[in-house]
């Protein structure tokens, strides 16, 4: 059996759970106390994941996701 190429995921799990969050209207402090992190790194990965994307808010960020299908509603 061959193995197939898989391509790397763009968030990373840690971020895509912070955008799972996002798009089911936490906020920042809701998500860090969800996750045992502090807002600073539920800020952090919301950056990392909009310079990713090359967005410049995290509504865009959410829309270019949904769109990538990386996240779903």
């Amino acid at each position: 059996m061959k193995n197939r190429y898989q391509p790397k995921p763009l968030l990373t799990k840690r971020e895509r759970e912070v955008f799972e969050l996002l798009v089911q209207d936490k906020t920042t402090r809701d998500i860090a106390k969800e996750l045992f992190i502090s807002e600073k790194t539920v800020r952090n990965h919301i950056s990392n994941t909009m310079q990713k994307l090359g967005v410049k808010g995290r509504s865009q960020a959410v829309v270019e996701l949904l769109r990538l299908g990386e996240l779903e509603i």
